[in-house]
């Protein structure tokens, strides 16, 4: 049986597919000269690769037809103590021997006994061959790699040492592997900028081992960096095991393909790190919808040029029929599921329109936490909630953290202010530098709360190098969402942390704006914070007199629990309160005001 599509192929050449599997394989030998003159041959003809799976006793197992770039591989048994004792030899038809990323994920995940690569060449004797072998490293599988061996050289390797050296090592590997994926981080902008990098792979639990900046004028149509940093990159990545490759930039699909044929692991840009964060950390259905709806986005543009096997034709339900390309139905499938989500979100919007009206009926003012992700603004909005009397408002907390992005849903909660005033106060995601543009779409509805609010809070992480330029970006965001005219409190948040040179430049810089400088951690100026909140936040009380009957003991505790109250005594004829109220209590008490 032949794996793979072989649609277009002729007959004579699927005969010689299907002779391979005579073909015997002695048991010390990677794989014979006939076998590699034959692969060899076919490749040059197909321009496609081909796979062969052999077992140790040398019985070829499967053969599979892929296509320029990838090839399917058989279904193998893996043990967690044991190889699997099927070696896999396959061709590159670019020429290449190394081992791509998908090469090494497939040996390590499938525990293979070898990965060969061979590099089809019209000259038998110039053909080079890689070897991957399985070892165990840091408690960690990884790939060891023999490079550009002459099919001579290979013809003549004994592969069983090897394997049996590795066997007795899984025997042995009886701890838990590592999950922990190992990076290093590629930037052409700037050192801040890696150094936020490596905040946001830390937020999505990755090991970064070292960061590689090159400067560059053009970006590389290509690589996106330059040919010679790539192998740099390669050497770095092998010499420190690791898995992954993170760029500070955006890559293209074709700029993704092209790094891992050349550093041979998963490589990743800042988008595809962001958006992985947010899936984790998305816990409303809101929040998870917005968090699809912006992958999707991210998607449909690189469905272009991931391989011929997007444009393989295919019929069935879902599809227009059998004429209609693989990619085509992808996209129109994506297509479809954008628009069932944004219509989702549009009624979760209303929904919230709804709760705002409702809470403006009730004539609270609004107070929103905005900030740089990481400043603090959850935990700060924690400590309000039990910095006030408990019986004043709500003990739920939400999820706080040293890391970036510890909160992606807007959460709304009352506050009572030290003149007993209450307030409502959300808590909205956090900004970031070179956020990706279909996020901040996406995330526009949870910023909404910015908009309708009385009193911004921006909170600032004071100890942070980068505080005025993560000031900026909030600015700028503020600006765009036209909220710009609002009571704006710079909080200084973090002071405890903070030099005294680093919050007197922030000040410097910032001269004419109403600061604060608090620590919500360890509630430095808490009460200052309350304070300047009581003073910007719109009056909407005002100062009556009522004197209520004994029998309307419901309009008292009202009063006390929704008003000021200045002044009370029992009289006669009732309880006489002297209470700042809003017009909506002020209504419900109107018939017993002492005018």
């Amino acid at each position: 049986m032949i794996y793979g599509n072989i649609d277009g192929v002729k007959k004579s050449i699927i005969n010689q597919l299907e002779e391979i599997y005579e073909l015997q394989i002695e048991k010390d030998i990677l794989f014979s000269e006939e076998l590699a003159i034959v692969m060899n041959k076919l490749t040059l003809e197909l321009n496609r690769e081909i796979s062969v799976a052999i077992n140790r006793r040398g019985k070829i197992t499967a053969v599979s037809l892929g296509d320029s770039t990838t090839v399917e591989l058989p279904e193998v048994e893996i043990s967690e103590r044991k190889l699997s004792g099927i070696r896999i030899i396959h061709t590159h038809p670019n020429g290449n021997s190394k081992l791509s990323a998908l090469d090494i994920s497939a040996l390590t995940k499938l525990k293979l006994d070898t990965m060969v690569a061979i590099a089809v060449n019209e000259e038998i004797n110039m053909i080079k061959v890689n070897v991957g072998y399985c070892t165990i490293e840091d408690n960690r599988i990884i790939c060891e790699e023999y490079k550009n061996i002459p099919l001579e050289g290979a013809l003549k390797h004994n592969p069983l040492p090897n394997i049996l050296e590795i066997n007795k090592m899984f025997e042995e590997f009886s701890m838990e592997e590592d999950k922990t994926e190992r990076a290093i981080l590629v930037g052409v902008e700037s050192e801040e900028s890696l150094k936020e990098l490596e905040e946001l792979a830390k937020a999505c639990n990755i090991k970064v081992l070292d960061s590689v900046l090159q400067k560059r004028n053009k970006i590389d149509s290509a690589f996106y960096i330059g040919k010679g940093k790539v192998t740099e990159i390669d050497y770095l990545r092998q010499a420190m095991k690791a898995d992954v490759v993170i760029f500070d930039d955006e890559l293209s699909g074709s700029h993704v393909r092209n790094l891992e044929d050349n550093i041979g692991c998963k490589v990743i840009d800042r988008t595809t790190l962001i958006l992985d964060i947010f899936a984790r950390r998305a816990k409303t259905k809101e929040a998870q919808l917005q968090v699809e709806l912006a992958m999707l986005k991210y998607r449909m543009p690189r469905l272009m040029g991931l391989g011929t096997v997007l444009s393989r034709t295919g019929a069935g339900i879902g599809t227009r029929g059998p004429g209609e390309k693989k990619l085509e139905t992808d996209r129109r499938h994506i297509r479809s599921r954008i628009d069932d989500i944004r219509k989702e979100l549009e009624r979760i919007r209303k929904n919230r329109r709804v709760q705002r009206e409702k809470r403006g009926k009730t004539s609270l003012p609004t107070v929103a936490l905005v900030g740089y992700t990481n400043a603090g603004k959850s935990t700060l909005r924690n400590m309000l909630c039990d910095y006030v009397p408990a019986n004043t408002v709500t003990k739920e907390k939400v999820f706080e953290a040293n890391m970036l992005f510890a909160t992606l849903e807007t959460t709304v909660r009352a506050l009572v202010l030290p003149d007993n005033r209450k307030v409502v106060m959300s808590d909205t995601v956090g900004f970031v530098r070179k956020l990706p543009h279909d996020l901040v779409e996406a995330f526009k509805s949870t910023l909404e709360e910015t908009i309708e609010a009385d009193v911004l809070l921006h909170v600032v992480d004071s100890s942070s190098q980068e505080a005025l330029q993560q000031i900026e970006a909030v600015e700028n965001v503020l600006n765009e969402l036209g909220v710009e005219d609002k009571k704006i409190l710079l909080v200084l948040n973090k002071i405890d942390m903070a030099t005294e040179e680093q919050i007197e430049n922030i000040k410097r810089e910032k001269e004419g704006y109403n600061i604060i400088e608090i620590s919500a951690l360890s509630k430095i100026n808490i009460d200052e914070l309350l304070d300047a909140i009581g003073r910007d936040i719109p009056v909407k009380l005002r100062l009556c007199e009522f004197l209520i009957p004994y029998s309307e003991g419901a309009l008292v505790s009202m009063v006390h629990s929704r008003g000021n109250v200045i002044e009370e005594e029992y009289k006669g004829e009732g309880t006489y309160i002297k209470a700042e109220v809003d017009d909506e209590l002020f209504n419900r008490c109107s018939e017993y005001e002492i005018k």
